[in-house]
C-alpha cells in the first residue's frame, strides 16, 4: 500500500462586514476573510495538503483566481472537486491535521461543528480531522487581526 503526506497553507486578510467562513462553517465575528472565493482559510489550505499530497499542484493551479466561476463560490465545492481528483488519481484519505492560527474569535466550540461539515464533504469520517487553533500572542498581522492563517498535513493512500 502506497502511502503520501501532503503539507498546506494559506492566509487570508480580514476586513470588517465579511462573513468568516472557517471550516466550511460561519464562525459569527465582525471581520471575515478577503478572497475571490468565500477566503475560507482552513478549506483553502486541507485542498492544498491533498493536491500536495497526490502531486497535483495547489488550489490555485486547478481553481485559479482570475477565473469567474469561482468568483464567491462554496469553498467546501471546491474541496469535494478536489477529494475527486484524488479519488480519480487512485487515492483516499487516512487522516487530515490541521492548525488555525488567528488572534480573534475564540473558535474551540466550532470546532465539532467543522469537523463534521469537512467529514460531510470529504466523505470521512469526524474521528480523521484533527483541527486545533492557537493565537499569535498578539504579535504580527495575525495578532493585530489584520488576518488568518493555516495549516495542514495530511495523509493518503492508493487505493
Amino acid at each position: 500500500m502506497k502511502m503520501r503526506v501532503g503539507f498546506g497553507f494559506d492566509v487570508h486578510q480580514l476586513k470588517e462586514g465579511l462573513d468568516f467562513w472557517l471550516g466550511g462553517i460561519v464562525v459569527p465575528h465582525s471581520k471575515g476573510g478577503l478572497g475571490h472565493s468565500d477566503a475560507d482559510v482552513l478549506i483553502h489550505t486541507i485542498c492544498d495538503a491533498l493536491l500536495g499530497a497526490a502531486n497535483m499542484g495547489d488550489i490555485g493551479k486547478h481553481f485559479p483566481d482570475t477565473d469567474v466561476e469561482y468568483k464567491g463560490i462554496d469553498s467546501k465545492i471546491l474541496l469535494k472537486k478536489v477529494v475527486k481528483l484524488i479519488s480519480d488519481k487512485g487515492y483516499s484519505i487516512n487522516n487530515i491535521d490541521s492548525t488555525i492560527c488567528l488572534q480573534k474569535p475564540k473558535i474551540g466550540s466550532y470546532i465539532p461543528e467543522m469537523q463534521k461539515v469537512l467529514a460531510s464533504c470529504m466523505n470521512i469520517d469526524i474521528e480523521d480531522i484533527s483541527i486545533k487553533a492557537t493565537t499569535t500572542e498578539k504579535l504580527s498581522f495575525i495578532g493585530r487581526e489584520e488576518g488568518v492563517s493555516a495549516y495542514a498535513t495530511v495523509l493518503i493512500q492508493k487505493n
